[in-house]
């Protein structure tokens, strides 16, 4: 049977598509930098639904990562049906505040090593009769957000990459599906140094299993574009409606950083 190739998969989202394909026998490469978690994780899914796991331990946010990342599942054969682009983080705080370098490293996962590895790994998921890209993005790509002026921009790169690409593979045996959520479980707000808003986030926070379920749901109907939570869907219908001035203003008395 092909893979399913997961990165960010120690966590959050990227565990929660694990675990599920995984309950439904898919096998497994997951990608993460923690060796612990990872080796960990690989561990418990092989051994409840007697998969085939193999981790392997990166931050694709190295400029090489996305490269030997694929090397590898070349030198070993891996054939693979499934690619979740899950890695990626955030950051708050003013563009002109935060480190120039810490912004191009996030960069560098949210867009960069994305598009390597899709580019690096479509031809493999070409030979399969049915394939699948699922790639994560977020609420934050329907709309500038002041606060989070980089990552809304990687975001929405996402969203619009995936659906040009969806585009083009129209007719093949391969669907790109784009994930939207919005606050999720996750160490996102810890990464994000975000604790202040944490308060405020938990009230329309969704579960990673719920968003897991929709977003694979999505990606085996080969739908493109994806938002789960019914508020999610409300609050992206109202930015397409409402004055982007006034859109930007409300996310910033949200993300405001005093």
């Amino acid at each position: 049977m092909a893979y399913a190739l997961i990165t960010g998969a120690s966590k959050g989202i990227g565990r929660s598509i694990a675990e599920q394909l995984a309950q439904q026998k898919h096998d497994l490469l997951l990608v993460a930098r923690s060796a612990d978690l990872l080796a960990n994780l690989a561990d418990s899914l092989a051994t409840a639904h007697g998969v085939k796991v193999h981790g392997y331990v990166a931050d694709l946010s190295e400029s090489t990562a996305a490269d030997d990342l694929a090397a590898w599942v070349h030198s070993n054969d891996f054939p693979i049906s499934i690619l979740v682009n899950n890695a990626g983080y955030g950051m708050w705080g003013l563009f002109g505040k935060l480190a120039l370098e810490d912004q191009q490293n996030m960069l560098d996962l949210n867009l960069n090593s994305l598009v390597r590895l899709t580019h690096l790994l479509l031809p493999r998921l070409r030979v399969q009769p049915r394939a699948y890209i699922l790639n994560v993005s977020s609420t934050t790509a329907y709309q500038a957000v002041p606060g989070m002026s980089v990552y809304a921009a990687s975001k929405a790169f996402v969203l619009a990459f995936s659906r040009g690409l969806a585009y083009e593979l129209r007719g093949t045996t391969i669907s790109v599906t784009c994930v939207s959520p919005g606050a999720t479980e996750s160490n996102f707000m810890e990464r994000a140094k975000m604790q202040a808003l944490e308060k405020t986030a938990s009230k329309v926070m969704m579960r990673s299993d719920d968003v897991a379920r929709i977003a694979l749901k999505a990606m085996f109907k080969g739908q493109v574009e994806v938002i789960p939570g019914a508020m999610n869907s409300v609050s992206v219908l109202l930015i397409r409606l409402l004055p982007k001035a006034l859109i930007e203003r409300i996310a910033w008395n949200i993300y405001r950083i005093d």
